[in-house]
This record gives C-alpha cells, structure tokens and sequence, in this order.
C-alpha cells in the first residue's frame, strides 16, 4: 500500500450502511483497483444524521454507524485486503440542532459565558443572551414550552436549565436563561453566533485557539498516530478565521498523511500555497467536463435562453444581484456583525458598502498575497456599481487591507458564505442556459474548454499539485457526472434542442421558464429517472432558486403547477414517447462522452477518486438523491465477468464504463512508474480536434471528444496519433499495437477511449 493514495472510493458511511457494511467492501475495493477508502465523516454526529457533516461529539466514532470496535473492524480488513483509509473531518462547524447530543454546546447553554466551552464557538457575547431560531411562526409560540425533569422543552427541542433559575413557569425560566429561544424567522438577520452558510443548525467553531483544536482533533489524530489513517481531506476550509494557520498545525500534528481541502477555486484561481496535498478536485472536475462540450454552441444557447426567458442577463450581473440577496438576507446576521467592527461610519451605510464588497468579489475569499489583489478588484466594481457608496467603499477597504483588524480578519469568513449561497445554491438554479455547466468548481460564463486548455492545466497540475484529488461526481455535486456528461451532448445538437424544449415549453407552460428550461434539461440527462427523484429534484431546485418559491416562504400555488408538469412528463403519452425518444437519441453520444471524461480524469495527474456506485452508469441528481444506497453486489459480479475475459459492449448495463475504471485503476496502481509526467500527443489528421491524448509517461490515454461533429464529418478517416513506444497493449480490448503512428479508426473502433501501455506491462493491469 502506497503512503500516498494513488486512488481513492469515496463512501457515504451513514446510519443503514455503517462502518461493518464498508468493511465488506474492502475486496470489492482491492479488485476495482483502487488503493485507499475515502469515508465520510466517521465522529459522532447528530443522531439520524444521513452525511454526518454536523458532528456532536468530537471524542468518539459515531456509535450509530458502529462506534469504535467497527472503526477497528473496518481498519483491519482494510488492511487485510492492502488498502488504506482517508477519513473527512469538519473543523469549521459543529452540529447543534440537538444540544441534548453535544456535550459543549449543552453546556455552553447551561452556563453561558462561564463555561469552559464558551471558547469554543464563535458566539458575539456582547449582543446578549444567545438567540436559538426554533419557535414557530407564531406570537403564542412560547406558549407550547415546557418544564420536564428539570429541562425546558419545546416541542421535540430539549434546552438545560441554568443551577438556580428553574423554579417558576417555563416562561419565568426561560427568561432566567443564556439564550433566548426566537421565532426561526428571526435567524437569519438576528442570530448571534457564526454558523456553516446560513445554516442555524451548524454552529461555528473556533480551531484558531489552540485549545480547540486540540479538543477537537484528539481523535482523529489518534488514529492518525495508530497508523489506522493514510489520509485526511479537510471540508470548508474557507469558513475558518485563519485557514493557513490551521492548515500548518494540522500538518504539523500529521505530517505523514495525505492532506487535501475541500477548496472551491474560481476559474484561473490558483490554490495558495498551504502545506497540503491538494484540493478535492473540484477544480479537474471543471477542466475535464469542459473539454467535452462544443464552445462553439455558446451564441445559440444564449440566443435560446434569451427566447426562452424574455430577457438577456449576463452572468456577472446575476450572480452579483444572487450574492448581494445572499449576503443582505441569508446572511444578514453576519453582516450586521460586521458592520459593528466599524461604529465609526454611519451602520447603515457600512452594511451597504460590506454587502457590495462581497457581491463583487471574484472569488470565495482572499487570502495573501493575492488576497490584495481579488480586494482591489471588488473595490472597483463596487464602486462602479454604487458610486454613492464610494467614501464608505473607501474607509471599509482601508481596515480590510489592516491585518490586524478584525474586519479584515472576518470578512473572508463572509465572502466565501455569500459565494456559495449567492452562487453555488442560488444562481445555478437560475441561470439556465446550459446546466451541465452549473456545477461546483464550474463557471458557466466559460462555455467549454479547449483541448490545449485542458493540456496545460494538467500540465500545470503535474509540476505543482501532482497528489491534488481529481474528481468527477462527489456528495455536493449538482449532479452526476453522467447526466452532464449525455447533458454535453446538447452543445453539438443546439438547433435540435432549441425546437424540442420550445414545443415541450410551449405544450406545458410553466410561470418560470429559466425553471423549466432546467427541468426539461435535467429530465433529458437523467432519462429514464424515477417520478418521486424528479420531483424531489424540482422541488429544491425552485426553492433554491427563490424567485416563485422559496424555503421560507413556499408558494402552494406555483409548486402545485410545477409538480403537475412533471407528472406530465410521464401521464402524458405523446410527451412521455418524446422524452423517451430525445433521450435515447442522445444516449450513445452521453456514453462516449461518459467514457472520454472518465478516463482522463482517472488517467491524468493527480489521485483519482470513484465516487461510490459511479463505476457503473449513474445518473444521480444533487443530494439527497446522490447518496441513494448502490447495489455493490451487482458491481461485483460484472466485475468478475470482466476479469474472466468479457469485453462488453457500449450498453445500458455500464460495464464498458467498469472496464475503464477497473483497467485504469489497476494499471496506476501496480505501475506507477508510467505515470511520472505529462505529454500532450497531438493527433494528426482530418479529424485531430475530435481526439484528446496524453502521455503520462509509458502509459498513453486517447479520448474521443464531440462525437456528433464526429460522426457527422465522416468519422475519423485517417486521422493518426503517435505510440509512445514500439510495441503497446490497449488496456480495454487487449489488442496489441506495433509501430510508430495508428490510426484511430483502428484504435477507437471497439470503445471511444483507449489506454496504452507497454506490452510488458500490462499483465499485471490486466
């Protein structure tokens, strides 16, 4: 087993499949031919919780998916089978919707500012008691609170009562509290604590102090030292007041392991220099899904989203209107705490200049040096857009560029939560020209990347982040990595679309049509998909959106006829045939794209990681539904097929899918010396541009890319790519190659990709 991870599976261990059921993996894993299981978060969280990201008790192995002796059991069988574990881990949050499961936060309520966990959160203590948004939407709402066995309780909610103040009426104890329990309303603009996003359930915490991060690590770093943990990805960093510091102290406390963090770059952003690994791979995901759409199809879809939604709205201008909702509602609270680091200026006044900062910031956040530079571009847009603001613009950004301010130290904590609720949860609903765009990591502003983009981006990778996480599917993704890969499809066929969804629209009316125009989308890439996914998945995707609903304020009316289009889409029977036949007409061209953008992301530089089931065709939305249970014993058994000599067809079953990951996995694995560069290998030839090749070093992966324009030029006629040596296997047929140049006719007639590798080599791959 390598010390660094040359693949990784990533597992939702949860309630209803714990740490036991993952120990039953490890065979499976060790014949796919990956090296190291990737968990969920494994420390005790909220009890219920389905991802485990709201962790309770820092101390112990959530015993709901087995406690400690399953995290033993799942270790030795890891390593029974000769693989490693990398574990997530949460520093910036803690869970709180249950105070009764965290010991800290219980105490925190029960003594305030006295307790010896007060330092753990990052609570405003000056604004008064500490506000908990639980009540209903009622003026009675207190009235339904109750005294029992010494608690206040309201409802399902259990509240501690501080020594000495519990006689009375529960009202009379309330009043006698540390907090104060409020209208959930009143959350977003009025909380006093610092929270993950606008999320009132998950608290933030304070790793800054030494203490903190010692309590809260314990455990993680315990199984570190045991050599029980290869691995440790780091979610959010950006919610923390000094990710860098925390980051060298995490180093410092694990210097052996793999350290990655899930790090949202913009397009261009480069990672900061932090003594990690890498990222999580958001940043290949948008390279490698890229490479697979037409850019030229930018001009009709732009066209098509204007006819379609009667209006014409840039990006840039969107996505600042969504982060400026984002950061004067969502995230209110925070701002007001802002602007009290600077009572000097006029309040009102300081919000409206702290909110513009942050919609015009180009990234999730700043940090030195480049920090300076992505301030001095928010400033100036800032102040093009309100230049009535440009005095305050000015006195706010003074204290901003004054490191030792706490405005400058907590305005980058703001900027990364307004992008991703502005953005990521707000305009990717909206926006709707092109959905396979609207991903993670993504910047849909950019319509597709070129072949030499996509070569000097891994080249890049190679020289400065050669262990960075690559990824294609992950638990936040907007959705899976096949449903945008058949999605891509759509920018080779954009005339095609454009008359399909106009009648569909036209046919079945909807008060939104950016909504629409992403359910029509998402229903062709996920086709055939199940009327209760479909459902869910417009349900969040118009309250995320907020413009005719919202999670606040749903709107009977309008989701009523948004639901009653999706039954049409299956009640229908002229509609339903339409769909069907759309989608099975863009299905192969999806699979060859599957299969293209698979292989390079598994082949390039970087640790590769399978999300869990995505070996095989999948085609999950955004979560919930990306973390449905997978049939592992399925996968299984066609992969026994396949090592017993099956070469499957490109077909609904997906095992042509398992073979690349199977053959690809296991050849990085067993050689990794062929995989020690990076050489872009140009094809030659009529049809060149519909080939994307790299050499890694003696291994060679060769992709085919837009196969409609392909297809529809004539195919790929005698269009050559040079061998990297004399004699090479393709992994995937086993068919032996000989010379200097082939042709890719011959090379792709089987499947639309290919991995070579020296004939002496590949036994061991095979």
């Amino acid at each position: 087993m390598p010390d660094t991870p040359r693949s990784t599976y990533r597992v939702q261990v949860r309630p209803g499949f714990d740490l036991d059921a993952t120990a039953e993996l490890a065979g499976y894993l060790a014949a796919l031919g990956v090296t190291h299981l990737y968990t969920a978060p494994l420390l005790t969280a909220t009890p219920g919780s389905t991802h485990g990201y709201d962790v309770v008790d820092h101390r112990a192995v959530n015993p709901q998916l087995g406690g400690e002796a399953a995290r033993a059991r799942l270790v030795r069988a890891l390593r029974a089978a000769g693989l490693g574990l990398v574990v997530d881990i949460v520093p910036n949050h803690a869970g709180v919707a249950r105070p009764e499961a965290n010991p800290a936060w219980w105490d925190v309520l029960r003594r305030g500012r006295e307790s010896a966990y007060a330092r753990w959160f990052d609570i405003d203590w000056d604004r008064g008691r500490l506000l908990l948004p639980v009540l209903a939407d009622t003026a009675d709402a207190l009235d339904d609170l109750k005294l029992v066995d010494g608690e206040l309780r309201y409802h399902e909610h259990r509240f501690p009562v501080a020594d000495g103040t519990g006689d009375g009426t529960p009202r009379q104890v309330h009043d006698r509290q540390h907090y104060e329990l409020v209208n959930w309303r009143r959350g977003d603009a009025e909380l006093t604590y610092r929270r993950f996003f606008a999320v009132s359930d998950l608290a933030g915490l304070r790793v800054e102090d030494p203490e903190v991060f010692e309590a809260t690590h314990a455990e993680i770093l315990r199984w570190v030292a045991a050599g029980d943990v290869d691995g440790i990805r780091v979610d959010h960093p950006d919610g923390l007041r000094d990710p860098a510091g925390y980051l060298a102290r995490l180093r410092a406390a694990a210097p052996a392991s793999w350290l990655v963090v899930e790090k949202i770059l913009e397009y261009g952003e480069d990672l900061p220099d932090w003594p990690v690994d890498g990222t999580t791979g958001y940043d290949a995901l948008a390279a490698v899904s890229g490479l697979f759409v037409d850019p030229d199809a930018e001009p009709e879809f732009t066209t098509l989203d204007g006819r379609l939604t009667g209006r014409h709205t840039s990006w840039a201008d969107l996505t600042h209107a969504t982060k400026l909702e984002a950061a004067t509602r969502l995230l209110a609270a925070e701002l007001t705490r802002l602007a009290a680091l600077v009572p000097e200026l006029p309040g009102e006044q300081v919000r409206a200049a702290l909110a513009e900062l942050a919609a015009c910031f180009p990234v999730y956040r700043g940090y030195p040096p480049e920090g300076a530079r992505h301030l001095a571009a928010a400033r100036s847009e800032a102040g093009r857009r309100r230049p009535d603001l440009i005095g305050v613009l000015d006195a706010v950004t003074a204290r901003l560029r004054d490191p030792g301010h706490e405005l400058a130290a907590r305005f980058p904590q703001f900027t990364g939560a307004v992008m991703a609720k502005g953005v990521e949860d707000t305009a990717y609903y909206r926006w709707s020209r092109f959905v396979a765009l609207n991903e993670v990591g993504g910047s849909p502003a950019h319509f597709g990347v070129p072949a030499a983009e996509l070569h000097r981006f891994a080249a890049t990778r190679q020289v400065r982040w050669p262990a960075s996480m690559t990824a294609l599917s992950t638990h936040d993704t907007k959705r899976g990595e096949d449903v945008r890969a058949r999605l891509a499809v759509l920018s080779e066929m954009p005339g095609r679309w454009a008359e399909r969804v106009a009648d569909w629209m036209s046919r079945a009316p909807l008060a939104d049509p950016a909504l629409a125009h992403l359910l029509w989308q998402t229903a062709v890439g996920a086709w055939p998909i199940e009327r209760e996914r479909l459902h869910g998945y417009a349900e969040k995707a118009a309250r995320e959106a907020s413009v005719t609903t919202s999670w606040a304020d749903p709107d009977p009316s309008f989701e009523h006829e948004m639901h009653a289009l999706v039954d049409r889409m299956y009640d229908d029977p002229e509609l339903h045939a339409q769909i069907t036949a759309f989608a099975a007409e863009i299905t192969p061209p999806g699979w060859s794209n599957a299969l293209g953008q698979k292989l390079v992301q598994l082949a390039m530089p970087g640790v590769p990681d399978v999300y869990q089931g995505t070996e095989l065709w999948e085609n999950s939305l955004v979560d919930p539904d990306n973390r449905r249970p997978v049939d592992f014993a399925v996968r299984r058994d066609m992969l026994a097929r396949l090592d017993a000599g099956w070469r499957p067809a490109v077909a609904d079953d997906g095992a042509a899918k398992l073979l690349v990951v199977s053959r690809t996995l296991r050849l990085r694995r067993d050689r990794p010396d062929l995989f020690g560069g990076y050489r872009p290998v140009p094809a030659r030839g009529p049809a060149a541009a519909h080939a994307v090749a790299f050499d890694r070093g003696g291994a060679m992966a060769v992709a085919t890319r837009l196969p409609l324009r392909l297809a529809r030029s004539g195919g790929w006629r005698d269009t050559t790519v040079s061998l990297p040596v004399h004699q090479c296997t393709d992994l995937f047929t086993g068919r032996v190659y000989s010379g200097s140049e082939l042709l890719l006719d011959d090379l792709l007639s089987t499947y639309p990709v290919a991995l070579l590798a020296p004939t002496d080599s590949v036994e061991a791959a095979a």
